[in-house]
Protein backbone atom coordinates (compact mmCIF):
# COMPACT_ATOMS: atom_id res chain seq x y z
CA UNK A 1 0.00 0.00 0.00
CA UNK A 2 2.55 2.21 0.84
CA UNK A 3 4.45 1.47 -2.48
CA UNK A 4 0.91 2.46 -4.08
CA UNK A 5 0.77 5.63 -2.67
CA UNK A 6 4.48 6.71 -3.65
CA UNK A 7 3.66 5.95 -7.03
CA UNK A 8 1.24 8.72 -7.11
CA UNK A 9 1.82 11.90 -7.88
CA UNK A 10 2.97 14.52 -5.24
CA UNK A 11 -0.18 16.59 -5.29
CA UNK A 12 -2.57 13.53 -4.99
CA UNK A 13 -0.45 12.45 -1.86
CA UNK A 14 -0.59 16.06 -0.52
CA UNK A 15 -4.49 15.96 -0.65
CA UNK A 16 -5.17 12.38 0.96
CA UNK A 17 -2.63 13.30 4.11
CA UNK A 18 -4.68 16.06 4.77
CA UNK A 19 -7.81 13.88 4.61
CA UNK A 20 -5.88 11.56 6.63
CA UNK A 21 -5.21 14.24 9.29
CA UNK A 22 -8.84 15.90 9.45
CA UNK A 23 -10.34 12.41 9.81
CA UNK A 24 -7.82 11.48 12.72
CA UNK A 25 -8.92 14.81 14.38
CA UNK A 26 -12.31 14.71 13.88
CA UNK A 27 -12.13 11.28 15.56
CA UNK A 28 -10.15 12.90 18.56
CA UNK A 29 -12.97 15.40 18.91
CA UNK A 30 -15.58 12.90 18.81
CA UNK A 31 -14.19 11.71 22.10
CA UNK A 32 -14.02 14.58 24.01
CA UNK A 33 -16.32 14.78 26.51
CA UNK A 34 -17.48 17.98 29.10
CA UNK A 35 -19.16 17.35 31.82
CA UNK A 36 -21.37 20.07 33.70
CA UNK A 37 -21.06 20.89 37.36
CA UNK A 38 -24.68 19.75 37.81
CA UNK A 39 -24.39 16.93 35.96
CA UNK A 40 -23.06 13.34 36.52
CA UNK A 41 -21.97 11.08 33.22
CA UNK A 42 -22.03 7.41 32.98
CA UNK A 43 -19.24 6.10 30.19
CA UNK A 44 -20.44 2.40 28.26
CA UNK A 45 -17.75 1.50 25.81
CA UNK A 46 -19.29 -1.52 23.74
CA UNK A 47 -22.09 -2.02 25.47
CA UNK A 48 -20.02 -2.54 28.76
CA UNK A 49 -20.24 0.05 31.67
CA UNK A 50 -17.06 1.41 32.60
CA UNK A 51 -17.38 4.00 35.01
CA UNK A 52 -18.90 7.03 35.95
CA UNK A 53 -17.69 10.55 34.91
CA UNK A 54 -17.65 13.75 37.03
CA UNK A 55 -17.93 16.97 36.25
CA UNK A 56 -15.38 18.46 33.94
CA UNK A 57 -13.17 17.14 30.74
CA UNK A 58 -12.97 13.56 30.07
CA UNK A 59 -11.76 12.03 26.84
CA UNK A 60 -13.29 8.73 25.72
CA UNK A 61 -12.88 6.23 22.81
CA UNK A 62 -14.57 7.58 20.07
CA UNK A 63 -16.94 5.47 17.97
CA UNK A 64 -17.08 2.49 20.40
CA UNK A 65 -17.94 5.16 23.73
CA UNK A 66 -21.11 6.26 24.89
CA UNK A 67 -22.06 8.52 27.22
CA UNK A 68 -24.94 9.35 29.16
CA UNK A 69 -25.40 12.34 31.23
CA UNK A 70 -27.73 12.85 34.05
CA UNK A 71 -29.44 16.04 35.70
CA UNK A 72 -28.31 16.21 39.38
CA UNK A 73 -30.65 19.28 40.26
CA UNK A 74 -34.21 18.88 41.96
CA UNK A 75 -36.77 18.09 39.00
CA UNK A 76 -40.40 19.21 39.21
CA UNK A 77 -42.64 16.53 37.59
CA UNK A 78 -46.38 17.75 36.97
CA UNK A 79 -48.93 14.48 38.02
CA UNK A 80 -51.28 15.23 34.95
CA UNK A 81 -55.47 16.10 36.00
CA UNK A 82 -57.54 13.17 37.02
CA UNK A 83 -60.90 12.53 38.04
CA UNK A 84 -60.85 10.69 41.32
CA UNK A 85 -63.73 8.94 43.49
CA UNK A 86 -63.32 9.42 47.05
CA UNK A 87 -64.62 7.49 50.31
CA UNK A 88 -67.82 9.07 49.81
CA UNK A 89 -68.55 8.41 46.61
CA UNK A 90 -67.64 12.63 45.51
CA UNK A 91 -66.22 13.00 42.40
CA UNK A 92 -62.87 15.49 42.10
CA UNK A 93 -60.37 16.28 39.87
CA UNK A 94 -56.88 16.29 41.78
CA UNK A 95 -53.44 17.11 40.53
CA UNK A 96 -50.69 17.22 41.79
CA UNK A 97 -46.80 18.42 41.93
CA UNK A 98 -43.63 16.03 42.48
CA UNK A 99 -40.35 17.63 43.09
CA UNK A 100 -37.61 14.51 42.55
CA UNK A 101 -34.12 14.38 42.49
CA UNK A 102 -31.27 11.76 41.11
CA UNK A 103 -29.13 10.63 43.60
CA UNK A 104 -27.79 7.41 42.40
CA UNK A 105 -27.35 7.61 38.68
CA UNK A 106 -26.39 3.95 38.22
CA UNK A 107 -29.51 3.41 39.29
CA UNK A 108 -31.59 5.76 37.28
CA UNK A 109 -30.12 4.45 34.05
CA UNK A 110 -29.91 0.96 34.47
CA UNK A 111 -32.93 0.03 36.86
CA UNK A 112 -35.24 1.77 35.00
CA UNK A 113 -36.27 3.12 31.74
CA UNK A 114 -37.43 6.77 31.60
CA UNK A 115 -37.55 7.76 35.67
CA UNK A 116 -39.21 10.80 34.78
CA UNK A 117 -41.95 8.82 33.11
CA UNK A 118 -42.46 5.99 35.88
CA UNK A 119 -41.88 8.88 38.57
CA UNK A 120 -45.13 10.32 37.13
CA UNK A 121 -46.85 7.22 36.24
CA UNK A 122 -46.79 5.88 40.05
CA UNK A 123 -48.04 9.31 41.29
CA UNK A 124 -50.86 9.03 39.66
CA UNK A 125 -51.93 5.47 40.92
CA UNK A 126 -50.62 6.67 44.12
CA UNK A 127 -52.65 9.79 44.31
CA UNK A 128 -55.56 8.10 43.07
CA UNK A 129 -55.60 5.17 45.46
CA UNK A 130 -54.67 7.34 48.66
CA UNK A 131 -57.76 9.86 47.67
CA UNK A 132 -59.97 7.00 46.99
CA UNK A 133 -59.35 6.01 50.83
CA UNK A 134 -60.53 9.31 52.49
CA UNK A 135 -63.37 11.72 52.48
CA UNK A 136 -63.98 14.49 50.67
CA UNK A 137 -64.12 16.83 53.50
CA UNK A 138 -61.40 15.27 55.41
CA UNK A 139 -59.39 15.89 51.65
CA UNK A 140 -59.72 19.15 51.64
CA UNK A 141 -59.25 20.07 55.61
CA UNK A 142 -55.84 17.32 55.31
CA UNK A 143 -53.75 18.40 52.52
CA UNK A 144 -50.73 18.85 54.53
CA UNK A 145 -51.27 14.94 55.78
CA UNK A 146 -51.81 13.66 52.33
CA UNK A 147 -48.84 15.26 51.17
CA UNK A 148 -46.38 13.76 53.50
CA UNK A 149 -48.28 10.53 53.41
CA UNK A 150 -47.45 10.40 49.40
CA UNK A 151 -44.04 11.71 49.74
CA UNK A 152 -43.23 8.55 52.39
CA UNK A 153 -45.10 6.31 49.80
CA UNK A 154 -43.46 7.57 46.54
CA UNK A 155 -39.76 7.72 47.91
CA UNK A 156 -39.94 4.51 49.37
CA UNK A 157 -41.12 2.81 45.94
CA UNK A 158 -38.32 5.18 43.58
CA UNK A 159 -35.43 3.78 46.18
CA UNK A 160 -34.79 0.95 43.86
CA UNK A 161 -34.41 3.66 40.80
CA UNK A 162 -32.18 5.53 42.16
CA UNK A 163 -34.52 8.81 42.79
CA UNK A 164 -35.39 10.57 45.61
CA UNK A 165 -38.89 11.95 46.27
CA UNK A 166 -38.50 15.55 47.71
CA UNK A 167 -41.63 16.84 47.95
CA UNK A 168 -45.42 16.33 46.94
CA UNK A 169 -48.16 18.90 46.61
CA UNK A 170 -51.44 18.62 46.01
CA UNK A 171 -52.39 21.27 43.74
CA UNK A 172 -56.35 21.36 43.35
CA UNK A 173 -58.86 19.39 44.67
CA UNK A 174 -61.68 20.22 42.50
CA UNK A 175 -65.03 18.49 42.83
CA UNK A 176 -67.38 18.30 40.44
CA UNK A 177 -70.30 20.33 39.60
CA UNK A 178 -72.84 18.88 41.59
CA UNK A 179 -70.90 17.90 44.04
CA UNK A 180 -69.72 21.70 44.33
CA UNK A 181 -73.21 22.88 43.79
CA UNK A 182 -73.94 20.25 46.94
CA UNK A 183 -71.54 21.57 48.85
CA UNK A 184 -72.22 25.05 48.73
CA UNK A 185 -76.05 24.16 49.51
CA UNK A 186 -74.63 22.62 52.54
CA UNK A 187 -72.49 25.30 53.40
CA UNK A 188 -75.41 27.64 53.16
CA UNK A 189 -77.60 25.80 55.19
CA UNK A 190 -75.04 25.30 58.34
CA UNK A 191 -74.76 29.20 58.24
CA UNK A 192 -78.05 29.85 58.09
CA UNK A 193 -78.32 27.26 61.36
CA UNK A 194 -75.60 29.07 62.95
CA UNK A 195 -77.17 32.63 61.97
CA UNK A 196 -80.69 31.20 63.32
CA UNK A 197 -78.42 29.59 66.59
CA UNK A 198 -76.91 33.30 67.17
CA UNK A 199 -79.93 35.21 66.42
CA UNK A 200 -81.94 33.08 69.26
CA UNK A 201 -79.34 33.30 71.57
CA UNK A 202 -79.11 36.98 71.18
CA UNK A 203 -82.27 37.07 71.77
CA UNK A 204 -82.56 35.21 74.80
CA UNK A 205 -79.73 37.25 76.22
CA UNK A 206 -81.37 40.86 75.23
CA UNK A 207 -84.23 39.27 77.21
CA UNK A 208 -82.77 38.58 80.30
CA UNK A 209 -81.03 41.58 80.31
CA UNK A 210 -83.81 43.92 79.84
CA UNK A 211 -85.45 41.87 82.42
CA UNK A 212 -82.68 41.75 84.40
CA UNK A 213 -82.49 45.92 83.86
CA UNK A 214 -86.09 46.49 84.87
CA UNK A 215 -86.02 44.62 87.81
CA UNK A 216 -83.05 46.66 88.82
CA UNK A 217 -84.45 49.81 87.92
CA UNK A 218 -87.07 48.80 90.58
CA UNK A 219 -85.55 48.00 93.13
CA UNK A 220 -83.33 51.14 92.77
CA UNK A 221 -87.03 53.39 92.09
CA UNK A 222 -88.23 51.23 95.66
CA UNK A 223 -85.70 52.20 97.35
CA UNK A 224 -85.20 55.84 96.15
CA UNK A 225 -88.96 56.43 97.00
CA UNK A 226 -88.19 54.63 100.47
CA UNK A 227 -85.21 57.02 100.98
CA UNK A 228 -87.16 59.38 99.73
CA UNK A 229 -90.60 58.74 102.27
CA UNK A 230 -88.02 58.59 105.08
CA UNK A 231 -86.52 62.06 104.79
CA UNK A 232 -89.63 63.71 104.28
CA UNK A 233 -90.96 62.46 107.30
CA UNK A 234 -87.96 63.12 109.01
CA UNK A 235 -87.90 66.59 107.45
CA UNK A 236 -91.77 67.05 108.23
CA UNK A 237 -90.80 66.31 111.86
CA UNK A 238 -88.57 68.66 112.39
CA UNK A 239 -90.20 71.06 110.85
CA UNK A 240 -93.22 70.41 113.59
CA UNK A 241 -90.37 70.15 116.51
CA UNK A 242 -89.23 73.57 115.31
CA UNK A 243 -92.75 74.94 114.72
CA UNK A 244 -93.80 73.92 118.41
CA UNK A 245 -90.63 75.22 119.70
CA UNK A 246 -91.21 78.47 118.19
CA UNK A 247 -94.54 78.76 119.24
CA UNK A 248 -93.42 78.04 122.97
CA UNK A 249 -90.12 80.19 122.43
CA UNK A 250 -93.19 82.86 121.61
CA UNK A 251 -95.22 82.05 124.45
CA UNK A 252 -92.60 82.32 127.27
CA UNK A 253 -91.00 85.44 125.75
CA UNK A 254 -94.67 86.69 125.63
CA UNK A 255 -94.97 85.60 129.36
CA UNK A 256 -91.48 86.92 130.73
CA UNK A 257 -91.99 90.28 129.06
CA UNK A 258 -95.40 90.56 130.82
CA UNK A 259 -94.13 90.02 134.53
CA UNK A 260 -92.69 93.92 135.00
CA UNK A 261 -95.70 94.78 133.69
CA UNK A 262 -98.22 96.76 136.28
CA UNK A 263 -102.13 96.45 135.47
CA UNK A 264 -101.59 99.97 133.99
CA UNK A 265 -99.60 99.02 131.20
CA UNK A 266 -101.83 96.14 130.56
CA UNK A 267 -104.55 98.74 130.25
CA UNK A 268 -102.59 101.04 128.32
CA UNK A 269 -102.08 97.87 126.00
CA UNK A 270 -105.75 96.44 125.87
CA UNK A 271 -107.29 100.21 125.01
CA UNK A 272 -104.63 100.27 122.04
CA UNK A 273 -105.95 96.44 121.06
CA UNK A 274 -109.17 97.87 120.52
CA UNK A 275 -108.56 101.17 118.79
CA UNK A 276 -106.14 98.99 115.89
CA UNK A 277 -109.60 96.82 116.10
CA UNK A 278 -112.15 99.69 115.67
CA UNK A 279 -109.75 100.75 112.54
CA UNK A 280 -110.96 97.31 110.74
CA UNK A 281 -113.24 96.71 107.98
CA UNK A 282 -115.62 94.75 110.09
CA UNK A 283 -118.83 95.62 111.07
CA UNK A 284 -119.01 93.28 114.02
CA UNK A 285 -116.16 92.76 116.62
CA UNK A 286 -116.65 89.77 119.48
CA UNK A 287 -114.34 90.42 122.39
CA UNK A 288 -112.82 87.14 124.15
CA UNK A 289 -113.23 88.62 127.66
CA UNK A 290 -115.81 91.14 129.43
CA UNK A 291 -115.50 94.48 128.59
CA UNK A 292 -116.73 95.98 131.98
CA UNK A 293 -113.20 94.64 133.33
CA UNK A 294 -111.50 96.61 131.11
CA UNK A 295 -113.69 99.72 131.68
CA UNK A 296 -112.46 98.87 135.49
CA UNK A 297 -109.13 98.70 134.65
CA UNK A 298 -108.93 102.05 132.73
CA UNK A 299 -111.40 104.02 135.52
CA UNK A 300 -108.58 102.94 137.93
CA UNK A 301 -105.94 103.61 135.63
CA UNK A 302 -107.24 107.42 135.07
CA UNK A 303 -107.66 107.76 139.02
CA UNK A 304 -111.52 107.12 139.71
CA UNK A 305 -110.99 105.02 142.04
CA UNK A 306 -109.57 105.42 145.63
CA UNK A 307 -106.40 102.70 145.58
CA UNK A 308 -104.54 101.91 142.74
CA UNK A 309 -103.60 98.33 142.51
CA UNK A 310 -99.85 98.66 141.44
CA UNK A 311 -98.80 94.97 141.68
CA UNK A 312 -96.58 93.06 139.30
CA UNK A 313 -95.54 90.20 138.03
CA UNK A 314 -92.37 88.25 139.25
CA UNK A 315 -90.36 86.43 137.05
CA UNK A 316 -89.34 83.72 139.85
CA UNK A 317 -93.44 83.41 139.79
CA UNK A 318 -93.83 82.49 135.90
CA UNK A 319 -90.81 80.03 136.46
CA UNK A 320 -92.44 78.04 139.18
CA UNK A 321 -95.84 78.60 136.99
CA UNK A 322 -94.78 77.06 133.43
CA UNK A 323 -91.40 76.20 133.98
CA UNK A 324 -87.83 76.84 133.32
CA UNK A 325 -87.34 77.92 129.88
CA UNK A 326 -85.27 74.99 128.96
CA UNK A 327 -87.38 72.88 130.22
CA UNK A 328 -90.16 73.77 128.68
CA UNK A 329 -88.52 74.93 125.48
CA UNK A 330 -85.53 72.02 124.82
CA UNK A 331 -82.47 71.95 122.86
CA UNK A 332 -83.35 74.53 119.66
CA UNK A 333 -81.30 73.88 116.88
CA UNK A 334 -78.98 76.07 115.47
CA UNK A 335 -78.61 76.38 111.98
CA UNK A 336 -75.01 75.18 111.92
CA UNK A 337 -76.51 72.03 113.34
CA UNK A 338 -79.08 72.14 110.83
CA UNK A 339 -76.50 71.97 107.56
CA UNK A 340 -74.57 69.08 109.77
CA UNK A 341 -77.56 66.70 110.14
CA UNK A 342 -78.28 67.34 106.44
CA UNK A 343 -74.99 66.24 105.33
CA UNK A 344 -74.91 63.09 107.35
CA UNK A 345 -78.63 62.67 105.84
CA UNK A 346 -76.93 62.44 102.13
CA UNK A 347 -73.88 60.73 103.16
CA UNK A 348 -76.48 58.12 104.42
CA UNK A 349 -78.09 58.05 101.13
CA UNK A 350 -75.09 58.06 98.87
CA UNK A 351 -73.49 54.33 100.45
CA UNK A 352 -77.70 53.54 100.60
CA UNK A 353 -77.50 53.65 96.75
CA UNK A 354 -73.69 52.22 96.47
CA UNK A 355 -75.04 49.19 98.12
CA UNK A 356 -77.91 48.86 95.94
CA UNK A 357 -77.41 49.85 92.99
CA UNK A 358 -76.41 52.41 90.09
CA UNK A 359 -78.31 54.77 89.71
CA UNK A 360 -77.24 57.70 87.12
CA UNK A 361 -75.27 60.47 88.26
CA UNK A 362 -77.86 63.22 87.28
CA UNK A 363 -80.79 60.86 88.82
CA UNK A 364 -78.87 61.24 92.16
CA UNK A 365 -78.24 64.70 92.15
CA UNK A 366 -81.74 65.16 90.98
CA UNK A 367 -83.26 62.98 94.18
CA UNK A 368 -80.78 64.50 96.63
CA UNK A 369 -81.31 68.18 96.16
CA UNK A 370 -84.93 67.14 96.11
CA UNK A 371 -84.80 65.22 99.64
CA UNK A 372 -82.56 67.60 100.99
CA UNK A 373 -84.93 70.74 99.90
CA UNK A 374 -87.53 68.60 101.40
CA UNK A 375 -85.92 67.67 104.65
Amino acid sequence: MLSMLMQLPFGEVTILALFLIIVVVALLISGVVIIQPWQQGLWTVLGQYKKRLSPGFHWVYPLVSRVQKLELRTQVLDVPRQEVITKDNSPTNVDAIVYIRVVDPEKAFFEVTDYHIATIALSQTTLRSQIGEMELNEILSARERINSRLRDILDEATDAWGVKVEAVEIREVDPVARVKQAMEDQTSAERERRAAILRSDGEKKSSILVAEGARRARILEAEGLRQAKILEAEGTRRARILEAQGEAQGLRLLAVGAVPLDRKALTVLSLDTLAKMANGQSTKIIFPFEISKLIEQTARYLGLTTALDTERGDVREVDKIVGKASDVLGNIPKPDEYGADLQSIETELDEELRRTGTFQVDEKAETKQKLGGKG
